[in-house]
């Protein structure tokens, strides 16, 4: 093993070890999943008992997209960030990121892995079974079948390298702007409606959707979870992970070309 990646094995166990601190957080986020899951399941519910013959997605596929959504919410959600990313940035002490022997990009890469794992390691559990007891159709249900479950686990995988690829795109956007704000809120708002965290890509317009579902969006929380489901057929999953593969590729090219590039630029002013 090289001595970079041991490097950068060594900075995620601890990134991972340390977000693990943080149970009474996690727990209090759990409860709060929970009353979540549960009201967005009644709301369409009662859609699906006012109009079953329209309802895009069987119901049973439809809860346990939300429940997984819930127990991976720090996975798949973009505004899940390291906020010490963003100071680091505004207050100038990324001079101090820069004295370390890695590259910077690869390790606010794996902090921010670290960091959305650790998170998902104390959350998801409890959801997951307490959803798996609740009874059909509101409960999690298994999976469609070993081939839908296997491909599940590839494009989550895959859902979560490009979740944290955008998060890096928004991390070194904040090196050209003054506040994170506004980056925040607008890529915020852009992922969290195209991905289907919102709401569920089939409930959208036709034409819109299929557009929708060539973006990189929604290959980082519709795709997995629909196929868990059977939303999604095997063949149809299989081109959506190649999609995954070369967006994810196409935002690690971006990320380190504007890495690059605002690191040639960046002022630290102070002593």
């Amino acid at each position: 093993m090289s001595n970079t990646l041991r490097s950068y094995l060594s900075f995620f166990r601890l990134r991972f070890q340390s977000g693990l601190q943080y149970r009474a957080a996690a727990a209090a986020g759990v409860s709060t999943q929970f009353a979540w899951g549960f009201m967005e399941i009644m709301l369409y519910t009662a859609f699906h008992r006012g109009a079953a013959g329209q309802f895009p997605m069987e119901l049973q596929a439809l809860c346990s997209y939300i429940w997984l959504r819930q127990a991976f919410l720090t996975c798949f959600s973009i505004w899940m960030v390291e906020g010490d990313l963003f100071d680091l940035i505004s207050s100038g002490n990324v001079a101090y990121e820069l004295c370390r022997p890695m590259d910077l990009y690869g390790m606010w890469f794996t902090k921010a892995a670290a960091g959305r794992l650790s998170r998902a390691a104390l959350r998801s559990l409890p959801i997951l079974a307490v959803a798996f007891l609740l009874p059909k159709p509101y409960g999690l249900s298994l999976p469609a079948g070993p081939a839908a479950f296997l491909l599940f686990l590839l494009t989550m995988a895959m859902a979560f390298l490009l979740v944290v690829a955008a998060s890096m795109i928004m991390y070194i956007a904040c090196f050209y702007t003054i506040s994170s704000l506004g980056v925040r809120i607008i890529a915020n708002a852009v992922v969290e409606f195209l991905s289907g965290a919102w709401i569920p890509l089939p409930f959208l317009p036709d034409g819109f959707r299929q557009a929708a579902e060539l973006l990189p969006f929604s290959l980082m929380l519709s795709l997995p979870l629909r196929v868990y489901g059977g939303d999604i057929p095997p063949a149809e999953a299989a081109w959506g992970l190649l999609l995954q593969v070369v967006w994810l590729a196409a935002f690690l090219l971006l990320g380190k070309w504007m890495m690059s590039r605002a690191l040639r630029r960046v002022v630290v002013q102070g002593g």
